[in-house]
């Protein structure tokens, strides 16, 4: 098993009013990607009132990056998030958000507070060789701010061998923490799709072509790809989840646009389901006879976790929680821009257990406070150990 001081979880639980302060601070001051400029701006603050080497603001728009030296020795690099989503807040509690319309329905607020946790307990002891960064990430929702700070230098001004994240994931039990190596997450892509056609009467579809018959003949078609092209030891997700077409009971519409999602865990897949996709829709056209335009775009890549840290993170978690509370993770069909961080740098993203709290993106979810000083010793754990002093 791992050795990791014992003492980790018992110095952080002494820091859970303060880091339950700062996440109910961030909460009901929720901003959207790239507009993170409260939130940057008092993580800044608190970084260097911790007493930190560095402070660097306005990495990739409005990403932070603190750093700590402690002699010679490699570099580690640990991120969390801090973007809301544009959803408006339905519980009545005082750190409800004050933003109308955003809201930190992720946990986004408790990944940064966790952070900064292990950031002050990390440079109040100092027990390390090395440097670590701590990487606190803009427009993790939707806008790939990884790959903003990414393409902004990240690594190339804070060359970490590896870098961990932590996720909460309501339904597991608060305060486990689950990672395994592999695909942890799905690729995240975009489909839309446009039909164009010949509307008329309702009362004479012979004389058109009608898009809504089209398109529901595009959607049953869809869904068979997975099924029947794709092995059953494999996993994708094809989801239309929107259909528009006309607006009223008597008329054949001109047109009809879908949307959806295509998900899957390793590129091979979706190779294979995106060329699917093409042929099924070019065989609908012409079954049809109507036009057929789709755009597939490409969202985040796979979350793929590198055995060796993912092994390692565990055996941390194992080490600070004990065997019980740091069981193995499903792989899930969310997608996260953490995977960009992964497709340049080994390491492992994770999940903590938030509990029975609503899922996340729901209007009701809040962060379970209780699990903060469990984040917080993980990363301060991992730190430890890797660059042990």
């Amino acid at each position: 098993m791992t050795s990791v001081p014992t003492d980790l979880l018992q110095d952080l639980t002494l820091l859970t009013d303060r880091m339950t302060a700062w996440r109910r601070d961030i909460h009901g001051h929720p901003e959207l990607a790239y507009k993170e400029h409260r939130t940057a701006a008092r993580v800044a603050e608190l970084l260097r009132e911790f007493g930190f080497d560095e402070v660097t603001e306005g990495v990739g728009g409005t990403g932070v990056v603190g750093l700590l030296r402690q002699g010679d020795g490699p570099m580690l690099g640990l991120r969390a998030d801090m973007d809301a989503l544009p959803i408006e807040e339905l519980n009545d509690f005082d750190h409800r958000s004050q933003n109308s319309g955003v809201m930190h329905a992720c946990g986004h607020d408790g990944h940064t507070a966790m952070l900064l946790g292990a950031a002050l307990s990390t440079a109040r002891n100092r027990r390390f060789k090395g440097s670590v960064a701590f990487i606190f990430q803009p427009a993790e929702e939707g806008l790939a701010g990884a790959k903003a700070m990414i393409d902004d230098g990240l690594f190339e001004r804070w060359p970490v061998e590896a870098v961990y994240g932590l996720h909460n994931l309501p339904g597991l039990p608060a305060g486990q923490i689950a990672v395994s190596p592999g695909p942890q997450l799905a690729a995240a892509d975009k489909l839309l799709i446009e039909i164009r056609a010949k509307g008329g009467h309702a009362a004479a579809p012979d004389l058109g072509r009608d898009p809504v018959l089209a398109g529901s003949a595009a959607v049953q078609a869809l869904q068979q790809i997975v099924s029947r092209n794709l092995s059953p030891a494999e996993t994708a997700v094809i989801s239309v989840t929107c259909f528009n077409a006309g607006e009223t009971f008597n008329v054949i519409p001109d047109n009809a646009m879908l949307k959806g999602t295509v998900r899957y865990f390793t590129p091979e897949t979706g190779d294979m389901v995106r060329n699917r996709i093409v042929e099924v829709l070019e065989g609908v056209a012409l079954a049809q006879d109507v036009s057929i335009t789709l755009d597939l775009q490409r969202g985040y890549p796979p979350t793929i976790n590198s055995v060796a840290e993912a092994d390692f993170a565990r055996s941390v978690a194992t080490a600070v929680l004990g065997e019980d509370n740091a069981p193995a993770q499903t792989p899930r069909m969310f997608a996260e821009d953490f995977s960009f961080m992964l497709q340049v740098k080994p390491g492992a993203y994770g999940f903590i257990g938030n509990g029975g709290s609503p899922g996340l993106h729901n209007a009701r979810y809040d962060f379970n406070d209780e699990i903060l000083p469990v984040g917080a010793a993980y990363f301060r754990g991992l730190v430890e150990t890797a660059l042990k002093a």
